[in-house]
C-alpha cells in the first residue's frame, strides 16, 4: 500500500493513505493466536464425544462453558491492564498461559484436558481485550479509517482460522487428536515470538502503562466521574452487546451442533477426487469467506462514508442479525431434507456460511471499532472486557443449547435460531435511530 502523506496528532506519526505499520503487526500476532484457538476449537467437540466417549449432552456442556469463559475473563484482564500491567504485559502473560495450555492438550488424560482449558481460559483474558485496545490506540479520534483498520485486523483473526482446522484438523482426525493439539500449542509460540520480536518496533508508544498512570492521559480524564454524554456512549455499548448476544448464540452453533450436522448428516464426498474431507474442514469455511468478503465490506463501509451515507452501528447489527437468520433458514430447510432422503450435499452448510460470514462482518470488526470509539480513556480495557460478556453469555447458552442437538428433530432444533435472530433484527432495526442519538457523534 503506498503511503501519501502523514500528519502528527500527540507526537505520533499518523499515516493518512494507508494504516500504521503496528495494524499489521498485530494482524499477525492475532492470526496465530487465533490459528491455535480455532485449530484446537475444530478438533474440541469430536475429541470430546469420539475420544473420551462423552454423550453429546456433556460434551456440549463443556464446549458452552469453555467458549463462554473465554470470553468472560477478558473482563478481568481488561481491568488488571487498565489498572497494574498495562495492555502490553497482559498480551504477553497470556500468549504464554494459551501457549502452555495447549500442549497440556496434546497430553492424554482427563486430567490434562481439563487443566488445559483452565490454562487458555485464563490466557486467553489477558490477551482478548488488550490486542483489540492496542489496535484502537494506533488511531487519533475521529479517524475514519478505524472501522476499516479494524476489518483488516479482522482479516487477520480469519486467516489463521481457516489454515487452523485444515492443519490442525487433518492432523488431529488423520493421525491423532493430540498431535492436532499440538500443532494449534506450536501456532501459538510462533505468536509468542512474533509479538515478542515487534511489540516495541511497531507500537512503541501505546500500551505500555495502565491508562490512570500513563502520563498522556489528559487530567482531567483520571477523574472518576462521568459525564451525561459519556453514560450515554456507555449505556449504547451495553444495548449493542444485548443484541449482539443473539447474533453469537446462533453463530456459535459452527463448533458443536453445526459440526455434529456435518458429521452425521452431510454427505462429504467429492467424487472426482474418491476422497472425504474430514468433517473439521467446515471450520474453514467461514475464515475464508472472511477473506474474501472482508476487504469488499471494509471499501463499502469507507465508500459510504465518504459520501455522507454511513450506516450507524445499531443498523449494520440488525443487518447482521437477519443475515444469520436467513442462513439457518436454510439450515432448517436442509435438515427436512435429511430427515426424509438421508445426507445433503455439502454445498448448503457452504451456503449456510456464506450467509453467516456476511452477518459477522456487519457485527464483529463493527462491534470492535464502536467500543473504541465509545469508551471513555481510562475505562478503554475494561469496558472492551465487558463487551466480550455478550460473547460469554452468548457461547454458554449455545454450548447447552447444542447439547439438546438428540432431543429435537434437526428442522425443529435450527428453527429456534431463526426465531431468535429475526426478533432480535426487528428490535435492532426499530431502535437504530434513538441508538445513534446516544453515540453523540462517534460515528
Amino acid at each position: 500500500m503506498v503511503i501519501q502523506e502523514k500528519t502528527t496528532v500527540n507526537n505520533v506519526k499518523v499515516l493518512q493513505k494507508g494504516h500504521p505499520k503496528g495494524l499489521y503487526f498485530l494482524f499477525a500476532v492475532e492470526m496465530w493466536e487465533r490459528f491455535s484457538y480455532y485449530g484446537m476449537r475444530a478438533l474440541l467437540t469430536l475429541y470430546m464425544v469420539k475420544y473420551l466417549l462423552f454423550s453429546t449432552e456433556q460434551a456440549g456442556g463443556v464446549y458452552g462453558m469453555y467458549t463462554g469463559l473465554v470470553y468472560l475473563t477478558p473482563l478481568i484482564g481488561g481491568y488488571i491492564a487498565d489498572r497494574y500491567l498495562g495492555p502490553k504485559k497482559c498480551i504477553l502473560t497470556g500468549a504464554l498461559l494459551m501457549m502452555l495450555g495447549h500442549f497440556a492438550m496434546a497430553l492424554p488424560g482427563l486430567p490434562f484436558f481439563y487443566a488445559a482449558l483452565g490454562l487458555l481460559i485464563i490466557g486467553n483474558g489477558f490477551f482478548k481485550p488488550n490486542i483489540s485496545t492496542l489496535v484502537g490506540k494506533l488511531y487519533p479520534e475521529d479517524d475514519g479509517r478505524r472501522d476499516a483498520g479494524f476489518t483488516i485486523f479482522y482479516m487477520g483473526i480469519n486467516i489463521g482460522a481457516f489454515l487452523a482446522p485444515l492443519v490442525c484438523g487433518t492432523i488431529g482426525e488423520k493421525i491423532g487428536f493430540h498431535y492436532g493439539f499440538a500443532m494449534a500449542g506450536l501456532g501459538m509460540l510462533i505468536g509468542s515470538l512474533v509479538y515478542l520480536w515487534g511489540q516495541n518496533r511497531y507500537c512503541a508508544h501505546i500500551g505500555n502503562m495502565p491508562e490512570l498512570k500513563n502520563a498522556a492521559v489528559k487530567t482531567e480524564s483520571l477523574d472518576n466521574s462521568l459525564t451525561r454524554a459519556e453514560k450515554q456512549r456507555i449505556a449504547v455499548i451495553f444495548a449493542l452487546m444485548f443484541f449482539s448476544i443473539f447474533f453469537w448464540f446462533s453463530f456459535e452453533q459452527a463448533g458443536s451442533s453445526l459440526t455434529l450436522f456435518a458429521d452425521r448428516s452431510t454427505d462429504r464426498a467429492l467424487p472426482f477426487l474418491n476422497w472425504e474431507f474430514p468433517v473439521s474442514y467446515f471450520q474453514s469455511v467461514n475464515p475464508l469467506f472472511i477473506i474474501l468478503l472482508a476487504p469488499l465490506f471494509s471499501r463499502m463501509w469507507i465508500d459510504l462514508s465518504g459520501r455522507g451515507k454511513s450506516l450507524s452501528a445499531p443498523f449494520k447489527f440488525a443487518i447482521g442479525l437477519f443475515l444469520v437468520s436467513f442462513g439457518f433458514l436454510l439450515m432448517v430447510l436442509a435438515s427436512s431434507i435429511s430427515e426424509t432422503t438421508g445426507k445433503v450435499s455439502f454445498l448448503w452448510l457452504l451456503a449456510v456460511y456464506l450467509f453467516h460470514t456476511m452477518g459477522e462482518l456487519c457485527i464483529s470488526p463493527v462491534g470492535l471499532s464502536v467500543v473504541t470509539k465509545l469508551a471513555p480513556l481510562k475505562f478503554a480495557s475494561l469496558l472492551m472486557g465487558i463487551w466480550f460478556l455478550a460473547s460469554f453469555v452468548a457461547n454458554l447458552t449455545a454450548g447447552l443449547f447444542a447439547g439438546k442437538y438428540d432431543a429435537l428433530s434437526n428442522s425443529e432444533f435450527f428453527m429456534i435460531p431463526v426465531i431468535l435472530t429475526t426478533a432480535a433484527g426487528l428490535l435492532a432495526f426499530i431502535l437504530a435511530g434513538p441508538i445513534k442519538k446516544w453515540m453523540h457523534g462517534a460515528e
